[in-house]
């Protein structure tokens, strides 16, 4: 049975979901996102308050609730944040673990931020990877 008609027969799941979502997107190391961020890449955290106070923050990240990303992040609404200036931009969402910040990606690619990925592992990741936190005030936005 091909992938198409396994989707067709029976409920695709979660695992599907996280397969197309992340089909031709090109997921970042945390050091690569490190480093893109460097270089100007906007990094959203869209972790909760509970996630960030028990793994700390990501420096220069933008916290951006989940529910209203794709209104901040794109170029054409009324709602986005200063710093949505265009489809082009090299967007990296980041999460607890790596999972729902693939979806988020997905879906922004889908509003046309065609370079909009995410991070591999997550916060879970970063902090493995020995990189640094940040501790004082925070880039909330609303």
């Amino acid at each position: 049975m091909d992938v198409a008609e396994e989707l067709t027969t029976r409920p695709a799941g979660v695992r599907a979901l996280l397969e197309r979502a992340r089909a031709g997107m090109q997921r970042l190391q945390p050091r690569e996102a490190f480093e893109a961020t460097a270089r100007g890449a906007l990094l959203i955290d869209t972790r909760t308050d509970v996630q960030r106070g028990e793994q700390g923050d990501l420096p220069g990240a933008l916290i951006i609730d989940r529910t209203v990303l794709e209104w901040r992040l794109d170029p054409a609404s009324p709602h986005r944040i200063p710093e949505a200036t265009g489809y082009d931009q090299l967007v990296i969402v980041v999460c607890r673990q790596g999972y729902s910040s693939s979806l988020a990606a997905a879906s922004l690619r889908s509003l046309g931020l065609h370079r909009a990925t995410d991070m591999i592992g997550g916060m879970e990741a970063w902090l493995d990877a020995g990189l640094p936190t940040h501790s004082g005030p925070v880039d909330i936005r609303r």
